[in-house]
């Protein structure tokens, strides 16, 4: 979907969302509720600048409006694959962007991650799964890595895996497998807006992402991974 036609889906009541070098900033409006907004177009990838850019962002909102929440507009191919951003460091400039949600996410904002056209790899990690809760419109392209990729990875046959993705949502791409194994919250469908309102007054729960995995059917054991080991350090501290 276009992000313009995004933004005046979500925002009928006005908002101020530009776009520079397909970086996304401004601010929307729901019943009243400004919303500061964040993102990317044009399935770009995240290098250094964008990077940057978001993080900046990110902080700008929490020095200057505390407790606004961030909505964050996901279209991007993930992390992008140049020697320059390898030699500058491009995994410790993700891993400052993630670390500039948490720390609004720590500081009172309500951080939503809307993938409306791509989200692939470390583009999607350092922003919609990094959110307090990420949905995705039905047409989205999610993916962490790409079966010839993962082939190449793991050294298990392409055939192999794409046989595997039939059945096990952990290696097939989309929207719908992501929704089973709980790393979307909601497949966002008719009115976004009042798709937007709802999440926006959903209380803050913790991450349940492992928890709804096992709930859906698509991730089994890492929710009771988690409960095994916290019941492992109860124990040892008492």
């Amino acid at each position: 979907m276009d992000w313009k036609k995004l933004a005046d889906a979500l925002f009928p009541q006005g908002h101020s969302i530009v776009e520079k070098d397909d970086f996304l900033c401004g601010l929307g409006q729901v019943d009243g509720v400004t919303l500061q907004v964040i993102g990317t177009t044009a399935h770009t990838p995240i290098g250094v600048e964008i990077a940057l850019a978001q993080a900046r962002a990110i902080l700008d909102t929490v020095r200057e409006f505390p407790g606004k929440p961030i909505l964050m507009l996901i279209d991007t191919q993930g992390q992008r694959l140049r020697h320059r951003d390898e030699m500058l460091g491009i995994n410790s400039y993700m891993a400052h962007l993630g670390k500039c949600v948490d720390l609004a996410r720590r500081k009172g904002h309500k951080i939503i991650g809307l993938v409306y056209d791509q989200a692939l790899s470390g583009g999607f990690i350092t922003s919609g799964l990094m959110a307090d809760a990420c949905y995705a419109l039905p047409d989205a392209t999610i993916r962490v890595m790409g079966l010839p990729a993962m082939a190449r990875i793991t050294k298990v046959p392409e055939e192999r895996l794409t046989e595997l993705a039939q059945s096990n949502p952990v290696f097939a791409p989309g929207p719908e497998n992501y929704l089973r194994m709980g790393g979307l919250q909601a497949i966002w469908q008719g009115d976004l807006a009042a798709q937007l309102r709802a999440a926006l007054a959903e209380p803050a729960t913790g991450d349940q992402r492992s928890a709804l995995g096992l709930e859906r059917g698509g991730r089994r054991l890492a929710q009771p991974v988690i409960e095994a080991v916290m019941t492992d350090g109860d124990v040892r501290a008492a």
